[in-house]
């Protein structure tokens, strides 16, 4: 069986990283809107693996520029670096209003759509790590789909119950951007799927 990319590759560890790093901030992201505990000092821990993110994706870059063969197409190991900074950024994005706005309590959907965020890091670092393994990607990079299609019904579900329910306008404008900051940091994920399947799909 021909390998995708071999063991040895520099980007398959690189990407490997990257993905490790989104893990622990999206298991802290979660943590932050499941209890609102010290949320500065914490959201503080989120912007540092934020930055940390920044510096293995300029690391992504760089070596791109400075190796001539690469395991896979250029623009795809671009591409994949871009939108798995992207996922981490709008993570930050999301603790970053919890200060900014100084936003106390969300509403349950905002924990649960940074469980179904936990969720597709979890999968995109099983997906990163298996890019040898044709059929296991493609069926990881369905799940992260999936995934993205239920952070939409939880958006729209608790989107439509907080125009309901909710009678101050400033409140509702803050409640309503975290959950949107929240549901575009899965649907960056979705992004990352779709270039991970197409690496393997043009592997085939």
């Amino acid at each position: 069986m021909v390998r995708l990319v071999p063991r040895d590759t520099k980007f398959y560890d690189m990407f490997a990283d990257m993905a490790s790093n989104i893990v622990e901030a999206a298991q802290l992201l979660k943590s932050i809107l499941q209890d609102f505990e010290n949320v500065e000092v914490r959201t503080q821990q989120l912007k540092e693996l934020e930055h940390k993110g920044d510096d293995m994706t300029h690391g992504v870059l760089v070596k791109l520029h400075q190796t001539f063969i690469t395991p896979f197409d250029r623009e795809d190991i671009h591409q994949l670096a871009s939108a798995m900074d992207d996922v981490l950024d709008f993570m930050h994005a999301a603790g970053e209003r919890l200060v900014l706005y100084k936003i106390t309590y969300a509403p349950a959907a905002a924990a649960e759509l940074a469980d179904v965020i936990l969720r597709q890091a979890r999968q995109l670092e099983k997906a990163v790590t298996a890019l040898d393994k044709h059929d296991q990607v493609i069926e990881i990079c369905v799940e992260i789909n999936r995934l993205e299609n239920e952070a939409d019904r939880i958006a729209r579900r608790a989107l439509g119950e907080l125009f309901e329910n909710e009678k101050d306008p400033i409140n509702l404008i803050k409640q309503k951007e975290l959950l949107e900051v929240l549901e575009t940091a899965t649907d960056k994920a979705e992004d990352a799927a779709n270039v991970l399947e197409a690496v393997v799909l043009k592997s085939a």
